[in-house]
């Protein structure tokens, strides 16, 4: 079993992940930034731990992460605005991925963003500036020396997941389950020989364990 440090617990795909995870007996320290969060991660079985990822520095965040066997990135601004998407899909994924190489976390799961979303509608000047921030995260950690995966999922819904995807390098654009996101997370956290692979994944009829297959080195 592995110690897992889950950054963007509080989020929708986060409480997903940090409750398989915890199921399925490994160890996860979740980092979110309302105290009021803390009791519903509790219940997950996940250990709590407060923190704004705005206002951690690497080492602060490193000394967070000492003990940890896989880091996984899931925060982000979710709309709310350009600043607060550059602090946290942008710096705070910087912040994060220097905190990891401090503490000696060598592996590394980021949860991106699928290049086509929304291609060819009237998108708002914010959005345009997220998927920015979110490619250059992309580039920033696929720089790093780290045993990194990049999930880009399609547009996240909250239908029920059916444990079935599409993944590939490269796939026509799609919708996929919350849910399905979790459980493909939770699968890359115990396959350590999918590394170095940017995936893209939409709703499909493949099992995950399957899907997945491809990109094992």
């Amino acid at each position: 079993m592995s110690n897992v440090f889950v950054i963007g617990a509080a989020g929708k795909v986060g409480q997903r992940l940090i409750k398989i995870l915890s199921d399925n007996g490994h160890g996860v320290v979740a980092l979110h930034r309302k105290p009021e969060q803390s009791q519903l991660i509790s219940a997950t079985g996940a250990t709590p731990l407060l923190g704004n990822l705005t206002e951690l520095d690497p080492s602060e965040l490193a000394t967070a992460m000492a003990g940890s066997d896989v880091v996984v990135f899931t925060a982000g601004a979710g709309g709310a605005g350009v600043e607060l998407t550059n602090a946290i899909d942008g710096k705070g994924l910087q912040t994060s991925v220097a905190a990891a190489e401090l503490a000696g976390v060598h592996r590394f799961l980021l949860v991106s963003a699928f290049p086509e979303a929304l291609r060819g509608t009237d998108t708002s000047e914010g959005f345009e500036n997220y998927m920015r921030v979110k490619k250059a995260a992309d580039a920033h950690l696929a720089s790093s020396g780290l045993d990194w995966v990049i999930l880009r999922p399609g547009t996240l819904v909250d239908s029920p997941g059916r444990s079935a995807v599409r993944a590939g390098l490269a796939i026509p654009y799609g919708e996929i389950p919350r849910d399905d996101v979790a459980a493909l997370l939770a699968v890359l956290v115990e396959r350590p020989a999918i590394n170095r692979q940017i995936i893209e994944v939409v709703q499909g009829d493949t099992p995950i364990d399957v899907a997945l297959n491809p990109f094992e080195r």
